[in-house]
């Protein structure tokens, strides 16, 4: 049973729900029916990706020159409600955000040498940003790279780095020169068999139980040169802040996307479920529920497709990012919440999806920027 689509945004064009569709079918046949093993595990295994990758849909907006296939961004936002959808954790998404940073800003050689393998998923992506004496604060990041001839030579520790265990290219913000922004840049590191580079923990977290959270150390890593991205110092907390707005949609539409599933499950368990002789949804409790967490779906996904339209009209500006990154992320918990308490006792089981969602929403508040951090940018652009 699924919501009623009372309206279908300009963005989402006939090609572009035929590619939902595609991609809708192979995460059913093909990742769903082994995600129960993969949680348990503690990850997804880097193999699965590479054939996400050779169905064309792990990077479809990258140019064709780099095996993408030209599309728009909006594919890549399908995929991701898609997943979400299918309680996939965002390790995609993690892999898509660390990609574009070297396609926004890596050299043409760069470029060259790690995009088609990113976009064929032989390489599997993660950001090492968070440090155990930093999280939001960039700025105080203590991970250090010292040019000694043609080689930087790293020291320091990384954690809560999502794709930690898994992924064998790291886009590592670390510090080049002074304190502050001025002095961080970004590195890009292909882990396998990289001397001096280790995993340590994989973190036990409270959900997102398929996606891998590992501790990273750099113990006099060497690496040459070229892999500073763009090849400039320094550079490294502007081209962090410059892509926030497509990243914050990445937070926002699988947030838009798991609020739908969540009151579609529930639905269908209380009109199953019987209690004082008749259907759960016969009592106006129930009803009245159910009725504003539909709403509130209809209204996070109005709010998210205004969003992805202005992001491909190039119109996004980052006060409606992080409106959307903290408001979206917000109403995704308040509604697990309430979809959780009409399964009764059920809902606290985890063989149950409802738990497992409930469980999963809460870090949505938290990572790409705490929630207190989006208000706190908003609040300064409108006192500027």
């Amino acid at each position: 049973m699924t919501l009623p689509q009372l309206y279908r945004h300009r963005w989402m064009d006939d090609e572009i729900e035929a590619f939902r569709e595609q991609v809708r079918r192979y995460i059913a046949g093909e990742i769903t029916p082994h995600m129960d093993t993969w949680r348990r595990q503690g990850y997804v295994p880097r193999e699965v990706w590479r054939a996400f990758g050779e169905m064309g849909f792990l990077l479809p907006e990258f140019d064709e020159a780099y095996g993408g296939s030209g599309t728009s961004v909006a594919y890549q936002l399908v995929v991701q409600d898609e997943l979400a959808k299918a309680e996939v954790p965002a390790i995609t998404a993690v892999h898509t955000i660390a990609t574009h940073y070297i396609l926004e800003y890596g050299t043409e050689e760069q470029k060259q040498r790690w995009l088609p393998k990113l976009v064929s998923g032989e390489l599997l992506a993660g950001i090492a940003m968070t440090e155990p004496g930093c999280g939001s604060d960039l700025q105080a990041i203590r991970t250090r790279a010292k040019l000694e001839g043609h080689e930087y030579v790293i020291d320091g520790a990384k954690t809560f780095i999502t794709n930690g265990f898994t992924a064998n290219l790291l886009v590592v913000a670390l510090r080049t020169g002074e304190a502050g922004a001025r002095g961080i840049s970004l590195i890009v590191l292909e882990t396998e068999n990289l001397k001096g580079f280790s995993v340590g923990r994989r973190l036990e977290k409270l959900g997102q139980h398929a996606s891998d959270t590992a501790e990273l150390a750099f113990d006099t890593v060497r690496v040459d040169a070229s892999h500073l991205l763009g090849g400039q110092e320094g550079q490294g907390f502007k081209q962090l802040m410059s892509q926030l707005p497509y990243e914050r949609m990445l937070i926002a539409v699988p947030a838009a996307a798991t609020i739908e599933r969540a009151v579609e499950l529930t639905l269908e368990y209380t009109q199953q479920r019987k209690a004082f002789g008749q259907a759960l949804y016969e009592l106006q409790n129930t009803r009245f529920k159910l009725a504003e967490c539909a709403t509130m779906a209809h209204v996070v996904r109005t709010f998210v497709n205004d969003c992805v339209q202005r992001l491909l009209d190039g119109t996004l500006d980052d006060s409606a990012a992080y409106m959307a990154k903290w408001w979206c992320t917000d109403q995704q918990c308040k509604v697990m919440d309430e979809c959780l308490q009409l399964f009764g006792g059920y809902g606290y089981m985890t063989e149950y999806p409802i738990a497992r969602m409930y469980a999963d929403a809460r870090v949505q508040r938290i990572y790409g920027g705490a929630n207190e951090i989006m208000k706190e940018l908003v609040a300064r652009k409108l006192g500027a």
